[in-house]
């Protein structure tokens, strides 16, 4: 096993940080990394806003109230960013159309890989960080705080800092759940409920509802609102 792939595998969240800073070299490495993701035709359809004073990071806390925001050193804001695009296109033509599904999974996508990318990058340099996507639910209030332009909206948002904490690695499903061989395999109902089990027992007294309830809280009532405003506002729905 490679160290890459030790790393890969012992990446637990960190949401308690220790008052210490992130020194600007280390987090050029980091963002530079990030960069580096693969990109759908490498069109870089996303943008980063690095936070790191105490006020926006307490602004940011009232609106998305996760303890991780405000102990951090510093916290990313992943953005969807199609803005580039509007400006490069119109060099060519005067018509520009992201609207519809396949602008969001470009630019989510892109977003998403380049922040695996930071996470991985991070925790090399002995950094813990934690991935929120509550942010999302905030949409057009993190519109307004960041000051993020038509065609961009937040995907999720990074906390980084000195870890105050440490965590045994969270269980995942087993690998015959999620790869199977030449075509899809339905899972049957106890497939779910044996990974129930997995967690709970992993999180001992820590657990409050078991994974499927999770699932059930999330994917059982209409989609909160918000973000599909905000993307309706910024011209991207």
């Amino acid at each position: 096993m490679t160290e890459t792939i030790k790393l890969m595998q012992s990446h637990s969240s960190v949401r308690r940080f220790k008052e210490e800073e992130v020194p600007q070299e280390d987090l050029n490495e980091i963002l530079t990394a990030a960069q580096m993701a693969s990109s759908w035709k490498n069109f870089q359809s996303y943008s980063v806003i690095l936070v790191r004073s105490q006020e926006k990071k307490d602004a940011l806390f009232e609106l998305v109230p996760q303890e991780a925001i405000r102990q951090s050193a510093a916290f990313l804001l992943f953005v969807g960013d199609l803005n580039r695009a509007e400006k490069g296109a119109r060099l060519h033509t005067d018509t520009f159309q992201p609207q519809g599904v396949e602008g969001l999974l470009i630019t989510s996508v892109d977003a998403a890989l380049a922040g695996q990318n930071t996470l991985l990058a991070a925790e090399s340099l002995g950094y813990g960080v934690v991935i929120i996507g509550l942010v999302r639910y905030k949409s057009a209030e993190l519109a307004e705080l960041f000051k993020l332009p038509d065609y961009t909206y937040p995907v999720f948002g990074i906390a980084l800092g000195v870890p105050n904490q440490k965590h045994d690695v969270k269980p995942r499903l087993p690998l015959e759940n999620v790869v199977f061989e030449e075509e899809y395999q339905e899972q049957t109902t106890e497939v779910i409920k044996a990974y129930d089990r997995v967690q709970t027992e992993y999180a001992g007294a820590r657990a409050t509802t078991t994974w499927s309830q999770r699932l059930a809280e999330q994917f059982g009532q209409p989609e909160p609102s918000s973000t599909r405003e905000n993307l309706e506002q910024k011209n991207l729905m």
